[in-house]
């Protein structure tokens, strides 16, 4: 088994850029031309690639590159018991999803991710393989209610679901489960956190894992005095792209998990120097927030609207700078 470094392990958030064997499996799925298993199949060679990219590159703690999820929130309204296909909306500049709509009582029918994870495990040279979910706050944020009208019961039904794949992925091995959190900074209101707080108290009650909540952009820092009690091991924080603004907040309402930061923006094309990279670790250990044990290494957000050599480049880079920080401290 992979050792993990004590200090300054790197990870990824988890999505990466879409390779041709993904893409051509997604749209075959969508066309009706092969069913769920064959289209598992049909992904695995895309995850292979990704796999190899972060062994490439370094990175202690990896994905599957996300590379069946052709969005984060689709892909488990398709597998859930509940959800209808929406209409197309647009996200940003010529970002669309198709929006699900629920439509009756959400459920959990059979495992999502554990298949890829396992494969993306078995190729892994050792190194853990995050288990990765879009969480319940984002996934009710992102739908279209046809059926609760209760945004608490909505969500608790969505954690249920949830909490069934995360036993199925600890079961199966994973050591580090991360819930993916993007919407909740977007809506910054202290009911909104307490609600995510409660959904994430069923996620994780009595889990044999390293837990871990992903938020990124948006105005977090409102809400941090309501969201630090998680029950969480860890917040996968973006950093770098808001230059360190949550840092000092972090100090002042006594930051006391593991802290995951954002080292490498994944809006930029350009690829940060080692230099950089390490300008931006030496940053968060100056503002005393975590000590090297506690502090988690990676990517702003998710990679996949990178080019794929400039994601490679900024891992590569983001590995190197980790392990000079390594020796400082």
């Amino acid at each position: 088994m992979y050792s993990v470094p004590k200090k300054f392990p790197t990870t990824i958030v988890g999505s990466y850029p879409k390779f041709s064997a993904a893409q051509e499996a997604i749209r075959r799925r969508k066309a009706g031309e092969v069913s769920e298993e064959e289209f598992r199949e049909l992904v695995k060679p895309a995850i292979r690639e990704a796999v190899e990219d972060h062994l490439w590159a370094g990175v202690d703690i990896i994905s599957d590159g996300e590379q069946a999820r052709e969005d984060m929130v689709v892909y488990f309204a398709e597998r859930m018991r509940g959800y209808a296909v929406g209409d197309w909306v647009r996200i940003f500049d010529n970002e669309y999803f198709r929006k699900p709509i629920i439509s009756s009582r959400l459920e959990w029918v059979a495992p999502m991710t554990v298949d890829h994870w396992r494969f993306a495990s078995s190729i892994s040279q050792g190194r853990p393989v995050k288990g990765i979910l879009t969480g319940p706050y984002t996934m009710m944020e992102w739908s279209f209610d046809l059926h609760y009208k209760d945004r608490r019961e909505l969500i608790l039904d969505l954690a249920k679901a949830i909490r069934r794949e995360v036993e199925e992925l600890v079961r199966a091995g994973a050591q580090y489960i991360q819930v993916d959190e993007p919407a909740l900074s977007t809506r910054p209101w202290r009911e909104d956190a307490e609600l995510l707080k409660e959904a994430l108290d069923i996620i994780f009650r009595g889990i044999g894992a390293k837990r871990i909540v992903h938020i990124c952009y948006g105005k977090l820092e409102k809400i941090l005095p309501y969201i630090l009690d998680y029950p969480v091991d860890q917040f996968d924080l973006e950093m770098v792209n808001s230059d360190f603004r949550l840092l000092p907040y972090l100090k002042e309402y006594g930051y006391n998990k593991e802290l995951a930061f954002g080292a490498v923006d994944v809006h930029k094309l350009q690829v940060e120097s080692v230099e950089e990279v390490e300008a931006a670790i030496d940053r968060v250990m100056r503002a005393d927030v975590v000590g090297p044990e506690k502090a988690y290494v990676k990517p702003d957000c998710g990679m996949k609207r990178l080019p794929r050599e400039i994601a490679r480049e900024k891992m590569k880079n983001m590995v190197l700078a980790a392990q000079r920080a390594r020796e400082k401290y």
